[in-house]
């Protein structure tokens, strides 16, 4: 392979123009550019012939040049590169089975989207939560089995969202009677806000989490870039419908495996996600998806990856990492709390949402995504929150097979937040916390406890999908104060999806 040549002994400057190099049969573009200032920085000593003739060897065989120090730049715009081909777009076809929870509450464009998901080829059954309310892909609330392949949009933009609570073992009483401690320990160890971060934040610096030392942040080149912004958003809660509370648990059920006998405590209730490494992972992972499962245009944003395919196992270690990393987050949070007030938890209950698991339904192995939904099965443990003045539920897990062992995320929006700002009145918001003792710190009308479904008609919809333990009544309630306007592009839809 021919290379180059060595410089002439002439210090003469070498001079090309445009017109000598298509002289040669270089093509109109960018390559003549190239190749002029390739050969005028790199090769200048070389006369004009000598240079020409490089170039007319480049021409030749440019897949020679491709690893040579200067001349690869020529080379590889010359290189025919293959188009790439173009996957066929895959078909919809009938609906697989799937049951619908509440059908009498749920929206039309929620049911349409769970009807268009139950249709992919990959689909094996589904489940609609009587939350269920429209979003992007699946619908939030939608639950969805599928054969080896995973749907970033049917996992949600903010993985691994998830719920957390802690019991302690201090009579309700003291939730009134120590009111202004309780808020003061509770502002300062939480952060909420769109990109925020503990970067010169009042609230202390990072803190330090194995998660943060995970493999894949190396292992996955996508993820390395992600790391110290994760590091710095470990232990905040984002915006939106995420929120910390303290609160009165009323443990009603002797039957629970978290050992609290019944009676009242006091509670520190959780609810956020992975963060900007959550949305970052979603979004990445869903363009490739797109581009790799054609759809049609109702179905392109529940494109998928096989499981068996480089991309689509990066994206499940990435999502389980990020779902890790929300867990993280919930614990810096509590154990500061904690510490803060001097009491640890006698028990703590957690569960994830918008996530996906590998399970067994009918006797094989099927990919579970829970987008907006609990995990119910057989004496699993989870929380379904209210609102900030509604109760939330303990609840434990029927493992029933006609909702995939599944139950509803919350009570679900009745309103968009659009709809909420413009319907509902500052006055209204505080005459309902005061008619129900809660002190809110931040938190706005998109918020408000009017914009979700009674919480109680949902719990009745799903009865015989779990067991109540106890009741969780929020009292001090921290969430984003920021204008929801200024949170993002969909900030309406992608909290909490």
């Amino acid at each position: 392979m021919n290379k180059g040549f060595k410089p002439t002994n002439k210090m003469s400057k070498l001079k090309l123009t445009g017109k000598q190099i298509r002289a040669i049969g270089y093509p109109e573009g960018p390559v003549v550019s190239v190749a002029m200032h390739t050969m005028c920085t790199y090769f200048k000593h070389h006369t004009e012939e000598a240079a020409l003739q490089v170039l007319k060897n480049i021409l030749d065989a440019p897949e020679n040049y491709l690893s040579d120090e200067h001349l690869h730049k020529i080379a590889e715009k010359l290189v025919i590169k293959p188009e790439p081909e173009t996957p066929p777009m895959e078909v919809l076809g009938a609906a697989v089975h799937y049951n619908i929870f509440g059908a009498e509450q749920i929206e039309e464009g929620a049911l349409q989207q769970m009807a268009i998901a139950a249709r992919l080829p990959v689909a094996v059954a589904g489940a609609l939560m009587p939350d269920a309310h429209q979003g992007y892909g699946l619908p939030i609330g939608g639950v969805l089995a599928t054969n080896n392949a995973i749907i970033p949009y049917a996992v949600g933009v903010d993985i691994g969202c998830r719920m957390c609570l802690s019991i302690f073992n201090i009579d309700a009483s003291q939730l009134e009677k120590r009111a202004a401690s309780f808020q003061r320990e509770l502002v300062a160890a939480t952060l909420f806000g769109a990109g925020r971060d503990f970067t010169n934040s009042d609230r202390g610096g990072t803190t330090e989490h194995e998660v943060i030392d995970r493999k894949e942040f190396s292992e996955i080149a996508f993820l390395n870039p992600l790391r110290e912004k994760a590091a710095r958003q470990l232990g905040s809660s984002g915006s939106g419908n995420h929120f910390v509370e303290f609160g009165e648990v009323q443990i009603t059920s002797e039957e629970n495996s978290f050992g609290v006998v019944p009676g009242k405590y006091i509670g520190l209730l959780s609810h956020s996600g992975s963060r900007g490494l959550g949305a970052t992972i979603a979004n990445y992972y869903t363009k490739i998806a797109m581009a790799k499962t054609l759809l049609p245009n109702e179905a392109k944003h529940l494109a998928w990856l096989n499981l068996d395919t480089e991309e689509g196992m990066e994206y499940w270690l990435a999502m389980n990492l990020a779902g890790d990393y929300a867990s993280a987050c919930h614990h810096t949070i509590h154990n500061k709390i904690a510490r803060a007030i001097g009491e640890r938890p006698m028990a703590m209950v957690e569960n994830h949402h918008n996530f996906a698991w590998k399970e067994m339904y009918e006797g094989r192995e099927v990919i579970v995504h829970r987008k907006g939904a609990t995990p119910a099965g057989k004496d699993v443990l989870g929380i379904i929150p209210g609102s900030m003045t509604a109760p939330g539920f303990i609840v434990k897990g029927k493992g029933e097979t006609a909702s995939l062992n599944s139950a509803s995320h919350g009570a679900g929006r009745k309103m968009s937040r659009t709809k909420a700002i413009a319907n509902i009145t500052h006055e209204a918001l505080k005459r309902e916390l005061k008619e129900h003792g809660v002190t809110l710190i931040g938190g706005g009308l998109d918020e408000a406890p009017f914009a979700y479904k009674d919480i109680h008609t949902v719990m009745k919809s799903q009865q015989h999908l779990v067991d109540v333990l106890g009741l969780f009544y929020p009292k001090i309630v921290q969430m984003d104060g920021s204008d929801p306007k200024r949170r993002g592009k969909r900030s309406s839809d992608i909290v909490g999806e």
